[in-house]
């Protein structure tokens, strides 16, 4: 009776947050400064009391056991997490958004706009990428620019597209610095032009940038403080996880929360950070401290530090879509990215602008290093430790976490629970159990370890390019980031048969204790086979994802007849019609024209029209589908139901067509 009383309290517990959560949620103002501070202050008094609970009621007594080695490694692992867990709390209790200071300072410069730079640094992008970029990039509302490309391919066919499209074309001899070395060749010959930049803009060969990127991040520069504007990275297509799932409707891009989000948190304490592309810097600040940093494989975060500590320059952060990208087609770029940015931060880590470093960061700057090391290092572990140490309950009898059910409730439930709403509210929905471990989990066991190697060499290592397009037309199963959690799932399946249905191999000693552990299992079961799905790459084809379904005017056999054209890319127009397979006809375009092309495939009421257009259309199609100011692209909000059924059509082999 007593244990069934303390679990009913715990449960009430749990609903009276979820009450409180969900009456906040419909009015609460995610700018609010006492309503975030609130919240997270909150937050953080649960998961301290949720440790101190772990630190004093569930731990092993100390002693030459298994138990006493597994329960205090597990705890020590968690324990790291959630101090990373309450920096970002007390990140995420401000906010600092500038859209009115950018309204209010446009043409601060007066009638002389200062001259831009746009440097686009590339090595092996294919030429459909470059010149979706150039083109976005030559469209820039601002009059006084020049766009720069820096071939690190040495690629003779750049070098006459570029003649043909009419921007600078820059090569060097060797590749020595990769890509910050690109950019700082740029800068030496940049500098000895008859009039050198005021500013350059940053922009990777996969990112187009809207119309105002350069007027709007100027704007900002009219506080001489600041050094650097950094914008957010949206994308036009789904990254892995989405695709994989089926759920790039529904699910918000695995950036998403950081740059919508995080950032904007970041610079309310003013410690945002270069994130490199969609950046714009002032000439002179960087070249008062020599140019971007090539002591870190990410030059773009050490940039920052460079500059706060060179010449006291200011990193802020513009939240809003100028610019959209091409998110990593392929699980095994996906991860390779993030390994790359995890090792660079360890080396700038072990930096003279590292956390510890003598150098001239404010102990704001050394906390945000210090925070981003804390997330790489410490998140990740405890991912892949959830996973394991489950397993030394049931294949050892080893008492990793000794805790009631009820207890278990009251103090993990609580603060996950708050935890959980408090992020969904101050992002508006966009953090999704499950779904938010598997985008950490796949690429966890390389983070690991580019962290234990960071830490220990942090120089030495290669730049490894995120390689953009490809062949994408085929099923691939990335078995080298799968089998791990193949085998881990297999584990946990072969434990949880045992512990559930046979009795004589189950340990009874700790019923209670048990009933967590099979419930902590079944979890990672689930969390696993999603990971699984996801190392199972299906056929891609060119998507925009940013359009909404648009009246159009299709002229075929002669006559005029209105359709709704529910998706478009540069390729193809999916319409919702009737219409006879291999027929042709014209569609006319917003912003583009009378576009010919035929139809390939076609259903009862939708049909694929192929596009064939002309040079200048084609350029037209570009500027219309990515550099509109009024775009973002993606789903900014996660929406359960959609997530459930694209996820259910992906098991049974159905993908969706809008």
């Amino acid at each position: 009776m007593l244990m069934l009383s303390e679990l009913g309290a715990s449960i009430a517990t749990l609903a009276i947050i979820a009450g409180i959560a969900l009456l906040a949620w419909p009015v609460f103002n995610g700018s609010s400064k006492v309503g975030r501070a609130a919240l997270f202050a909150i937050a953080m008094a649960l998961v301290l009391r949720y440790m101190w609970w772990r630190a004093t009621q569930t731990l092993a007594p100390f002693g030459l056991t298994l138990d006493c080695l597994a329960s205090w490694s597990f705890f020590a692992i968690e324990a790291a997490s959630l101090i990373g867990s309450l920096s970002s709390f007390v990140i995420f209790s401000r906010l600092r958004e500038r859209g009115t200071e950018v309204d209010a300072n446009l043409g601060w410069w007066g009638e002389n706009p200062p001259r831009v730079a746009v440097l686009i640094a590339t090595y092996n992008e294919e030429q459909d990428i470059l010149e979706r970029t150039i083109i976005g990039a030559q469209a820039l509302r601002h009059q006084n620019k020049e766009v720069v490309i820096l071939d690190d391919g040495r690629r003779d066919w750049l070098r006459d597209l570029c003649e043909h499209l009419g921007v600078r074309y820059m090569r060097r001899a060797d590749n020595r610095g990769s890509k910050a070395g690109n950019l700082n060749n740029a800068l030496e010959v940049l500098a000895n032009d008859p009039v050198p930049p005021d500013f350059i803009a940053v922009l990777d060969a996969d990112f187009v940038p809207h119309r105002g990127f350069i007027s709007r991040s100027l704007a900002l520069f009219h506080d001489p403080s600041v050094a650097l504007v950094q914008t957010p990275q949206h994308f036009f297509n789904a990254d892995p996880i989405q695709h994989n799932l089926n759920i790039s409707h529904a699910y918000p891009d695995e950036q998403r929360l950081f740059f919508d989000h995080l950032q904007p948190s970041r610079d309310g304490w003013d410690i945002a950070f270069c994130c490199g592309t969609s950046s714009m810097i002032r000439w002179d600040s960087l070249r008062a401290i020599g140019g971007f940093p090539t002591d870190s494989i990410t030059e773009d975060f050490m940039l920052t530090l460079a500059l706060q500590d060179g010449v006291q320059g200011r990193t802020v952060y513009l939240n809003e879509p100028l610019t959209e990208g091409l998110a990593p087609e392929g699980l095994k770029e996906y991860v390779t990215q993030r390994a790359r940015w995890c090792l660079g931060l360890m080396q700038i880590a072990r930096s003279r602008l590292g956390p510890l470093g003598r150098n001239n960061l404010r102990l704001r700057d050394r906390w945000s290093v210090a925070d981003s090391v804390l997330y790489w290092s410490a998140t990740f572990s405890f991912k892949i430790a959830a996973l394991i140490y489950p397993l030394f309950y049931w294949f050892f009898n080893v008492t990793v976490v000794d805790a009631s059910v009820a207890d278990v409730i009251s103090y993990f439930g609580a603060y996950y629970l708050w935890v959980l709403l408090a992020l969904n509210i101050v992002s508006r929905g966009t953090v999704v159990p499950v779904l938010n471990d598997v985008s950490q989990l796949l690429g966890a066991i390389p983070i690991v370890r580019a962290t234990v190697v960071g830490l220990i060499r942090p120089h030495g290592h290669p730049f490894s390019v995120t390689a953009k397009g490809g062949d994408r037309s085929g099923v691939v199963i990335q078995w080298s980031l799968m089998w791990p959690f193949l085998v881990l799932f297999v584990l946990t399946l072969i434990a949880i048969t045992i512990g559930i249905f046979i009795d004589r191999f189950a340990f009874n000693d700790a019923v209670d204790g048990k009933t967590v552990i099979l419930f902590w299992s079944l979890y990672n079961l689930l969390v696993l086979a999603t990971v699984i799905v996801a190392c199972i790459e299906t056929p891609r084809e060119e998507v925009h994802i940013t359009d909404t379904p648009e009246r159009a005017a299709l002229w075929m056999d002669g006559r005029a007849r209105r359709v709704w054209v529910s998706e478009l890319t540069r390729a193809h127009a999916d319409l919702r019609a009737a219409l006879p397979e291999g027929s042709e006809g014209v569609l006319r375009i917003d912003e583009v024209g009378d576009v010919e092309g035929t139809v390939v495939y076609a259903t009862a009421d939708r049909a694929r029209f192929v596009l064939r257009p002309t040079r200048e259309q084609a350029e037209a199609l570009i500027l219309r589908l990515h550099t509109r100011d009024i775009d973002q692209p993606g789903v900014v909000n996660a929406r359960l139901a959609p997530i459930i059924e694209g996820m259910l059509a992906r098991l049974s082999g159905e993908t969706r067509r809008r």
